[in-house]
């Protein structure tokens, strides 16, 4: 059943983690500065983290499988903020006025919509356990 509070969730953080991630900047400096490794591998997280809230969503039979890849997908953002807190406390000093842009909370805002979607999962299961012992 796709319909449920949780797909919702799991939609809204993919749309995070693969569009808006693209459309806000992380820093306004450029990557000229980063090493070429650091922006694939946060390129790669956000594009992992996006592809597998996707995914998640189908999995609507299996309730358990939904709550331990979303406990992966949580520590792929957690993985993820720090590589972008590590990147913004290196940034060249004020010579280059740099700024740091809105783009660095949307690993937030995956993990609370992932916590969410995890919390419905879990009422969901509940709900089911509890009618299999009325029958």
């Amino acid at each position: 059943m796709i319909q449920r509070v949780q797909s919702v969730f799991l939609f809204l953080a993919g749309i995070v983690s693969l569009v808006l991630s693209h459309f806000f900047d992380l820093w306004r400096i450029g990557v000229e500065w980063m090493q070429a490794n650091d922006y694939e591998i946060i390129w790669a997280l956000f594009l992992s983290s996006g592809i597998l809230s996707f995914i998640v969503i189908f999995l609507f039979r299996n309730r358990r499988r939904q709550i331990i890849y979303n406990s992966i997908n949580i520590l792929i953002n957690v993985v993820l903020v720090g590589l972008l807190i590590y990147r913004l406390f290196n940034l060249p000093g004020e010579g280059f006025a740099s700024e740091k842009g809105v783009g660095v909370f949307l690993p937030f805002v995956t993990i609370l919509l992932l916590f969410l979607a995890n919390r419905s999962i879990k009422k969901d299961e509940k709900l089911v356990k509890s009618v299999d012992r009325i029958r």
